[in-house]
């Protein structure tokens, strides 16, 4: 009985932990994970936890990629139970320098608590996590070399990245909802089918916003060719251009986002009426990344995140009726469509983006590599 005691309460403060230490790493997740039903908060809190964990490794500047493939190859052993996660995080935690920010660090300091809670979930549910976190790190160690400010090779290129980044998330976010509702089971190949463009709007979305703030840092995720075909060399890209070139190639991102946020939004229609938690979590972070493109489309001359970002507001006001209205698919729609009105719609060529799509190696186009660019959603909030 003592036994049981002690790791039921060990199980309880790695619970608190994981509660108390979301609203430090992200703001948007603490405000969207508490939406979901009492069984999915805590397994999607404590997979976005997996994820934030293996990408302030990738972030982490001070370390090699070498260091930084091992030390992902290590982090995916401690959750498959190989190694423990009190050495993996006691070695770990002192490479990490003053560019991760001291929440990071603290996450990174407690793994073993996370990794605790990972271990007491259902075995389908670690099973979705786990996966989702190795094949992330897989495209991480797929994408870290050659980080430029010439972007990446082509849309293809972009496409495959933002996959390994967000897609393969919103396909482990399908896999939990159909194990906790029969409803969303009986969708799951058309749930799964949309699930990598759903992340891949989100992230498309924050990479836009983000622009100027990581070119500060050296990095650029946009497609090179496609802007070249525009007349803009990325290489030479500067904060507050004005030229119509830019502009169209801007836009032209902007429809490729709309186009991947419009597959989001019918995702978020097949989640049955009556989870109205689920389709808050979904609905928030479409409505709020449609804002951010509106903002970016309005104004192609920012030169920050800050100065596009949704006015607290404007985003009370998106999540009062997009609540209102989450039961009621007629007005969804209309709501989406307003808020879509006069936003560029772009193509979505080719292979819809999933793991299936992306079997192959990475091109080697000239600087077609890249670093993390971070798992957040793309909402002008973070």
């Amino acid at each position: 009985m003592a036994q049981v005691l002690s790791t039921a309460s060990g199980i309880a403060e790695a619970e608190a932990y994981q509660g108390k230490v979301l609203g430090g790493v992200s703001r948007t997740f603490a405000f969207t994970i508490p939406q979901l039903p009492d069984d999915l908060r805590r397994v999607v809190t404590n997979a976005y936890l997996l994820c934030r964990i293996a990408d302030t490794l990738e972030d982490e500047p001070a370390l090699s990629a070498v260091q930084k493939t091992l030390l992902h190859e290590r982090f995916l052993a401690v959750l498959r139970g190989e190694e423990k996660a009190q050495s993996f995080a006691m070695q770990v935690t002192p490479l990490l320098s003053q560019a991760t920010s001291p929440d990071e660090r603290e996450l990174v300091a407690n793994t073993p608590l996370v990794v605790r809670c990972t271990h007491s979930l259902a075995a389908p549910q670690q099973q979705a996590l786990v996966k989702c976190v190795s094949i992330m790190c897989l495209g991480m160690s797929q994408y870290q070399d050659n980080a430029s400010l010439e972007g990446l090779a082509d849309q293809g290129e972009v496409d495959r990245y933002c996959y390994y980044v967000a897609g393969v998330v919103g396909e482990m976010l399908t896999d939990l909802f159909c194990q906790h509702s029969g409803e969303m089971h009986e969708k799951r190949a058309e749930m799964l089918a949309l699930a990598p463009s759903f992340g891949q709007g989100l992230q498309l979305t924050n990479i836009l916003k983000d622009l100027w703030d990581d070119r500060q840092r050296g990095v650029c995720w946009l497609p090179r060719q496609e802007f070249r075909e525009f007349g803009v060399d990325l290489a030479s890209l500067a904060p507050g251009r004005s030229d119509p070139e830019f502009a169209t190639a801007l836009r032209y991102m902007v429809g490729i986002a709309h186009a991947h946020l419009r597959n989001a939004f019918r995702y978020t229609l097949m989640v049955p009426a009556k989870e109205t938690g689920i389709r808050r979590f979904c609905l928030w972070a479409i409505g709020l990344a449609v804002l951010t493109l509106r903002r970016i489309d309005a104004r192609p001359t920012y030169c920050t995140g800050r100065q596009i970002k949704v006015s607290r507001r404007t985003v009370k006001a998106a999540i009062a009726s997009t609540s209102l209205a989450a039961r009621h698919d007629g007005m969804l729609k209309l709501l989406f469509s307003a808020v879509t009105r006069g936003l560029p719609l772009g193509p979505l060529a080719g292979p819809p983006p999933g793991l299936s799509a992306w079997a192959s190696e990475p091109s080697d186009g000239d600087g077609s590599s890249a670093a993390r660019h971070g798992l957040r959603l793309g909402n002008g909030e973070e």
